[in-house]
């Protein structure tokens, strides 16, 4: 919420003198999460916005014998610069300042169970099943940008606005890290080794967080959907 607050008091000041609307705010739902934007105007064809969304969302699932509890966690400050084109139409450069956009979970091959690590098929240990963490995360700053209808400084005497927005974000390719301890045994049970401890196994834990890798490698850009309802001060 910093990034809100220092522009919040401070950007109000570029438009003071030039009779033009000095700060506006808006609640919004996106494909970011629940959020706030603040903005100032520029010129009377542009404004300065800044924006924070959050959301958090928590499933299980299982992949290749591993199970996994997710949780989803949007966390983003944005900074964009609106100029509108038409009416209300704008196209909105920017920045995600900060993308803590992250994927997370706690993962566990149930003792007694086969599961897979690249390729290679293991039994899980029932007395120290294999068990640890995932997680996938995108760099921390990225551009983007929005195309959007509304205005939440309109040059006029409304104060509430509406407004609606589509675009992405290059947030690059998404990485995976996996770690894996416990005991993983050869299908019959017979000879059991510590992940963590013998070399063979751990490669294969590579070559599963390299699967996973390999299947987001295409999403390189976040979309997003927004809808906000503002109030001209």
């Amino acid at each position: 919420m910093w990034a809100i607050s220092v522009i919040a008091a401070i950007l109000p000041s570029m438009s003071a003198g030039q009779g033009l609307p000095r700060f506006g705010a808006e609640l919004k739902i996106s494909t970011l999460g629940a959020g706030i934007d603040v903005a100032t105007a520029v010129t009377r064809r542009s404004n300065l916005r800044a924006g924070f969304n959050a959301f958090n969302y928590s499933t299980s699932f299982s992949k290749d014998g591993i199970g996994y509890d997710g949780e989803l966690s949007l966390r983003s400050v944005e900074v964009l610069y609106d100029q509108y084109l038409f009416g209300g139409v704008h196209l909105s450069p920017g920045l995600m300042a900060y993308d803590g956009n992250r994927g997370s979970g706690a993962a566990l091959a149930t003792g007694g169970r086969l599961f897979s690590l690249g390729g290679t098929t293991y039994l899980s240990s029932p007395a120290n099943p294999v068990n640890g963490t995932g997680v996938l995360d995108t760099r921390k700053v990225s551009p983007m940008v929005l195309l959007g209808v509304g205005n939440l400084l309109p040059r006029n005497n409304r104060q509430f606005t509406a407004n609606f927005e589509a675009g992405v974000v290059f947030q690059g390719t998404p990485k995976a890290t996996l770690h894996l301890s416990g005991s993983a045994c050869n299908p019959q049970g017979t000879v059991c080794q510590n992940v963590s401890a013998t070399p063979a196994i751990e490669a294969d834990v590579q070559a599963e967080q390299t699967k996973i890798n390999n299947s987001v490698n295409w999403f390189h850009f976040y979309p997003v959907v927004s809808i906000g309802f503002g109030y001209k001060f």
